[in-house]
């Protein structure tokens, strides 16, 4: 079979609250009050390639995994979520090393701006990527064909319920702008540490916003230990 090749570029990029891949949310719709908005490259600013995406209220977003940087890919991974040490087949997960990094998310459509010098900004909530994500392209979701509540989820299914009662110390807390506060807490809920690490004397860390959010887990509570200015 003849091999083809095709170049794909960026044609927007995404700006959220998380600058590094720790602490993002595993799947896309995990944390729905995350706000993000889509920036589009000047040669898709036409405001009549968007004419009639109002009508929708969710997105398909196609993305790149821009951070890794792989020449090779491998038949199997270790998902997080099964502790990092069990191996499954590559395309039975949404592992990031893949033959070609590409990424999948369904995004809710929050708002459609219309900036001077951006052209046509789209704001979406539940993204899984972090700020400055290539986005390839954007698509609308259609509930009637995009959505099978009979499908079956694999064994993905016995590890999605992980939410974490988090302990925010008010003082510490106060420290987040008020209109960011209720992401956060969602991310710190979907527990940001690697799934094979229990360690409740470690303290971690990532970055939201301009803060160093640090936290320790013990079993199934995750307390915020320290938030610093970066």
């Amino acid at each position: 079979m003849l091999e083809e090749t095709r170049t794909i570029s960026p044609i927007a990029h995404i700006e959220t609250d998380l600058p590094t891949k720790f602490g993002l949310p595993r799947q896309s719709g995990l944390v729905n009050t995350l706000e993000a908005r889509i920036v589009f490259e000047p040669l898709y600013r036409d405001p009549v390639a968007f004419r009639g995406l109002e009508g929708y209220s969710h997105l398909w977003l196609l993305w790149g995994f821009s951070e890794n940087h792989r020449d090779t890919w491998a038949a199997t991974v270790k998902p997080p979520r099964l502790g990092g040490n069990t191996r499954m087949g590559v395309f039975a997960t949404r592992s990031p090393y893949r033959p070609n990094a590409i990424g999948l998310s369904s995004v809710r459509l929050t708002g459609i701006d219309h900036d001077e010098a951006l052209g046509v900004v789209l704001r979406v909530a539940g993204a899984d990527l972090m700020d400055g994500t290539p986005i390839y392209d954007v698509k609308p979701y259609l509930p009637f064909t995009d959505s099978h509540p009979e499908a079956s989820g694999g064994f993905a299914e016995g590890v999605f319920d992980h939410a974490l009662e988090v302990d925010f110390p008010p003082d510490l807390l106060a420290k987040i702008p008020r209109d960011k506060r209720e992401a956060l807490l969602g991310i710190l809920a979907q527990d940001p540490r690697p799934a094979y690490i229990d360690d409740p004397a470690r303290r971690y860390g990532f970055n939201y916003l301009t803060y160093d959010v640090r936290f320790t887990v013990d079993g199934r509570k995750l307390t915020v230990a320290e938030i610093v200015d970066l």
